[in-house]
């Protein structure tokens, strides 16, 4: 399937990874409808100020409403779905708004896109859906673990997604991306963590467990890896990872975000910022190679490069102000 004049739904677009998806669909041509959830600022987060916004149509609304996701979902050729709730710390406190949010929000936009017959529908997915890997480095194959609130809707809703695909025939592909990072990522997340406190000038910056591994994706990557699902030919009821086949320890990208950026500062580990024993996921190292098998695809930006983009953009006055670096966010 070719994007450029394809009509394009992306659920999430307000949010990180969304944001940058819509604008890399824009600068290829697709039709581009961009879903950021209603809030009464008529809000559009991440797109506000986005040097694409004049080419794209903003739809506000929230997934969890039925009604609107058929209306939605109307004209689309392919569906994007990326609009979850993601933070892990907050499903420990909000579990039943991550059910509402991520297994009944993705019924409806699959019963919408059944409705509307779309010939495309891209599940996001997440590693956090493995757990701690049991083996390395994580294929599809490996056995899916609810470490956390979070994941076990992020299973709910992949399983949601492809019972539409086995029981009604519509053409799902779980995208499964590992860890994204890059501009415009909310602080809940690892990088923005650190890169905050040592742009704020702190010499001790808070952090969790630092022994755990993760597989780090940059975003305009993680993009084109979503895009490159939608366009292969085939690839209905599977599911590809998206990452970098690199593991890193979160002490070890601590120092090397810290002498990219001069900084002397030292870690300390804030209790606040550790998960529970057992739902701490030790360990993520992406097998990517079904995915470049299928298509060709895989990431081209060095973990080096892709913290030096996104360092550069955090010290930017305007960025650094939208983030709270002496705040815990879950």
């Amino acid at each position: 399937m070719t994007i450029k004049s394809t009509r394009v739904l992306v659920t999430g677009a307000s949010g990180f990874i969304g944001s940058h998806l819509a604008e890399i669909l824009v600068a290829e041509g697709a039709k581009v409808t961009a879903l950021c959830e209603y809030n009464s600022f008529n809000d559009w987060g991440w797109l506000e100020k986005s040097p694409c916004l004049g080419a794209m149509q903003i739809a506000t609304g929230d997934i969890r409403d039925p009604h609107f996701c058929q209306d939605l979902v109307e004209d689309a050729e392919i569906v994007f779905h990326l609009a979850a709730l993601i933070p892990i710390p907050y499903s420990y406190r909000a579990p039943a708004s991550y059910v509402d949010t991520n297994i009944k929000g993705t019924l409806n936009l699959c019963q919408a896109a059944r409705a509307n017959g779309a010939p495309r529908f891209i599940q996001t997915s997440s590693s956090e859906v493995y757990g701690t890997a049991q083996y390395v480095p994580i294929d599809e194959k490996h056995p899916l673990q609810p470490q956390s609130p979070y994941s076990a809707t992020k299973i709910g809703s992949d399983s949601i997604a492809m019972s539409y695909y086995y029981a009604f025939g519509l053409p799902v592909t779980i995208a499964r991306p590992f860890n994204t990072y890059g501009p415009r990522q909310s602080a809940r997340a690892v990088i923005p963590t650190i890169i905050s406190q040592l742009a704020s000038g702190r010499e001790e910056i808070d952090l969790g467990d630092t022994s755990t591994t993760r597989d780090f994706t940059f975003v305009k990557d993680t993009c084109r890896g979503l895009i490159a699902v939608a366009a292969m030919d085939g690839g209905a009821g599977e599911t590809y990872n998206i990452g970098s086949n690199y593991e890193i320890s979160i002490h070890d990208l601590f120092h090397q975000i810290a002498g990219i950026m001069n900084s002397k500062a030292r870690i300390v580990c804030d209790a606040a910022r550790l998960r529970p024993e057992k739902s701490e996921v030790k360990r993520l190292w992406c097998d990517n190679s079904k995915l470049r098998q299928a298509c060709g695809f895989q990431p081209s930006t060095p973990l080096v490069d892709g913290l030096k983009q996104t360092i550069d953009w955090f010290r930017e006055p305007e960025s650094l102000a939208r983030y709270k670096p002496g705040i815990y966010n879950v």
